[in-house]
């Protein structure tokens, strides 16, 4: 009896023994983790030209920044491409990578390649560099802001739900789904977009003012255009692809060393803080996309 006891005994602090060496080898891991910056990626031998990517939904600005100073910074890099496949996303963040492009342009030359799509917030992030190149197929434009908003008055009858919420403010509930919209609010709302709107041409005015063809209306009503269209009008200036927009870049700037590129992008992380990292990157799209789904922004209408 008394060795069986033992026996158990045994096994149970083997197994807290076991327990304390996994944790603690898990927790070297994550501080690890979490001490790792970002580096370069090698793309090519000798390449001075760093590619920083914008990519689906902006919602947050800190890492694409993040990014941008790291090239901005580094001795090496003598020119930056920012590779953009993105439908645009909320205004505040567009508007900061924007500038921060512009601030970075003076002291080392930004320039941007679009990808698949490049429209609405993410036209208004490449308008800030010196250059766009563009495939011939790429999707351009949609220079316009959009607030999206359903009216849900008929569910909430059909629920036989009556919100009734308490307010502090003639407008606090402006925009709310569960009822209808009423003029005076519209009018607000439009007033609000209008001025968006016309931020977004300004900026983009800033550096296309001579390039556009024609008056900027003829292009910035939300349309979309095809890159061979967009060049045609003035919102791009080259058809080129990533790889050919970098072999221009290196012979314009007559660079040094063989041509390559160098992507801006994170060190290999321990898998399991990757994965608990992305899971909070979803629920942080998610939260915003939940709290902020009437909130204006430079996104592309599908």
């Amino acid at each position: 009896m008394n060795e069986n006891r033992n026996r158990a005994i045994t096994g149970i602090l083997l197994l807290v023994f076991l327990f304390f060496i996994i944790l603690m080898v898990f927790a070297y891991f994550t501080v690890k983790a979490l001490k790792t910056g970002e580096s370069f990626n090698y793309d090519g031998q000798n390449g001075t030209i760093a590619v920083v990517e914008v990519r689906g939904i902006i919602l947050d600005s800190k890492e694409t920044i993040r990014r941008l100073g790291k090239a901005a910074k580094a001795s090496d890099i003598k020119a930056i491409v920012v590779r953009i496949d993105s439908p645009g996303g909320a205004i505040a963040p567009v508007q900061e990578i924007y500038h921060e492009i512009l601030r970075i342009d003076l002291e080392k030359p930004v320039y941007s390649s679009l990808a698949s799509v490049a429209a609405s917030g993410g036209y208004y992030i490449a308008s800030a560099t010196r250059r766009i190149y563009s495939n011939a197929g790429t999707m351009v434009g949609s220079i316009g802001v959009i607030m999206p908003r359903v009216d849900m008055t008929e569910l909430f009858k059909w629920a036989k739900l009556r919100p009734e919420p308490l307010t502090a403010g003639r407008f606090k509930d402006l925009a709310a789904s569960y009822r209808p919209m009423s003029d005076e609010e519209r009018e607000i709302l439009q007033s609000m977009l209008k001025d968006d709107h016309e931020q977004f041409i300004k900026d983009i005015l800033l550096k296309r003012k001579e390039k556009i063809k024609g008056p900027v209306e003829n292009v910035a009503e939300g349309q979309i255009f095809t890159g061979n269209q967009a060049m045609k009008l003035g919102l791009v200036d080259e058809i080129a692809g990533l790889w050919q927009a970098g072999r221009s870049i290196h012979e314009e700037l007559k660079l040094s060393g063989e041509f390559g590129f160098k992507y801006i992008k994170r060190k290999k992380e321990f898998r399991f803080m990757k994965l608990l990292e992305n899971i909070d990157e979803v629920s942080s799209k998610m939260e915003f996309l939940t709290k902020w789904g009437n909130a204006p922004m430079f996104l592309m209408k599908w």
